[in-house]
């Protein structure tokens, strides 16, 4: 009787493991990210970027790195502002229909910060990564 109890709830434990990585699985079978089906903001390349900061000048670049990393070098134009220091209660001083390119060293906490500032209601947001997939100029001025 016990070893029938056993089997049971290892067949009942397997079945949840399955329900629960298939319900994380979309059609194509790599894992569903339901944010990025709902991505509010858009996902570019440097190029990309770069054609965009050089067709407008009335783009914000974003530097969402710390300041030592930034005064270490950072693309021309951007402005330092921490991904830690973006909070809701705290609202940028950009309009909300700005243009607003976000980056990074990696990528990492550009598309964090690209998340936060559409939550916050900025509807223009790109985030191009890291300044270490950047091949253009930086700068330490």
């Amino acid at each position: 009787m016990r070893q029938l109890f056993l089997l049971a709830a290892v067949i009942c434990f397997g079945m949840a493991i399955l329900k629960f990585y298939s319900a994380r699985m979309n059609r194509s079978g790599s894992p569903a990210d339901p944010k990025a089906a709902h991505q509010p903001w858009t996902t570019l390349t440097a190029g990309e970027a770069k054609e965009r900061l050089d067709a407008s000048e009335d783009v914000i670049l974003l530097d969402v790195r710390t300041q030592e990393e930034y005064d270490s070098g950072h693309i021309p134009g951007a402005v330092c502002f921490p991904n830690e220091d973006i909070l809701p209660e705290l609202p940028l001083p950009f309009e909300k229909g700005a243009e607003i390119l976000v980056y990074c060293r990696s990528g990492r906490r550009s598309a964090e910060a690209a998340e936060k500032l559409t939550d916050m209601g900025y509807t223009n947001v790109a985030d191009f990564g890291g300044i270490q997939d950047w091949p253009y100029e930086t700068t330490t001025d």
